[in-house]
């Protein structure tokens, strides 16, 4: 399943991408309860209340999804090229960033082997969708860097939870782009500011959708591709990580509860542009996008 939040007929609508349709899950569930002689009733408020509600939510949309197959019907379903995909999740409780993750973008960066996974956070409020602008006031930064990753997306409340079943609780999994303002992040008047280089608005690009974890038959072995302006910038496979999908999972629920729909972005491989000879950092008019294999691929202008 393909989770989605768009835009088409002027409405804002979630729901799944269903081949080259993509569906209202709330209408098309109220009409197959109507089919079946049963009261219509919605599915969800949007897709992180679809999360919060477990297995129970996942069977109905399968259900309503086979019902529904690939049918046109005005107001429910809607020819992809005419709808507007939004970021698939907007507001997760928290995104949590993997640092140095991938051992050529650990070397890149001139560091040791992390002993644990090095974590930072990055607020919501930076969270944008496919296709809206990376932007950025030069008065706070003026090196702006991309790095693309495999975000993963929570299903089900992990507390404390073991390696062999920490994939239990993962829902499924999105490109995220964990744009940085190296100059803050690194030199800023010789404060260190991860937090604040990595979360400034429009920072955290996502989607195009959230691909549920059945889809996917490896997560540890996908190609992760970042092209800027077309030219191939980081070119690696999530078999590559340092800390596996499980791993990563296991360590943050203990002493961080995660919840439906928090995303942990798992970490970039090397090629972003600070390590370039000379570096290169994102200027207006720049195209990036990411691609992790089976996820779409996640395009946004700067500007």
């Amino acid at each position: 399943m393909k989770l989605i939040t768009f835009v088409a007929g002027g409405q804002i609508h979630w729901g799944a991408l269903h081949g080259e349709m993509a569906i209202d899950l709330n209408l098309a569930r109220a009409l197959f309860l109507a089919s079946r002689g049963l009261e219509a009733k919605y599915l969800a408020s949007d897709v992180l209340d679809f999360l919060r509600q477990g297995e129970s939510a996942w069977e109905a949309a399968q259900e309503t999804l086979e019902f529904f197959g690939h049918r046109l019907m005005d107001g429910i379903s809607f020819r992809r090229e005419n709808a507007t995909l939004l970021a698939p999740i907007s507001n997760p409780s928290k995104v949590i960033g993997v640092g140095l993750n991938y051992a050529e973008h650990r070397r890149e960066h001139a560091s040791e082997k992390p002993e644990y996974p090095v974590l930072f956070a990055k607020f919501p409020s930076a969270i944008i969708g496919p296709d809206e602008a990376i932007t950025w006031d030069p008065t706070i930064t003026q090196k702006v860097d991309y790095e693309g990753e495999l975000g993963i997306v929570i299903g089900k409340r992990a507390r404390r939870v073991s390696e062999a079943e920490a994939l239990d609780f993962v829902f499924g999994y999105c490109n995220v782009n964990d744009i940085s303002a190296r100059d803050l992040q690194f030199d800023e008047k010789g404060a260190k500011q991860w937090t604040r280089g990595k979360s400034l608005d429009t920072f955290c690009p996502i989607g195009p959708y959230i691909v549920s974890k059945d889809e996917i038959a490896d997560v540890q072995n996908l190609s992760i591709r970042t092209w800027v302006n077309g030219e191939l910038r980081q070119d690696s496979n999530t078999a590559n990580m340092i800390s596996n999908v499980a791993q990563l999972v296991s360590f943050i629920s203990h002493g961080i509860t995660l919840l439906p729909g928090d995303i942990i972005a798992s970490g970039t491989p090397s090629g972003v542009g600070h390590y370039r000879q000379p570096p290169v950092y994102l200027q207006p008019g720049d195209v990036v996008e990411v691609e992790v294999e089976g996820l779409g691929r996640l395009r946004n202008p700067v500007r």
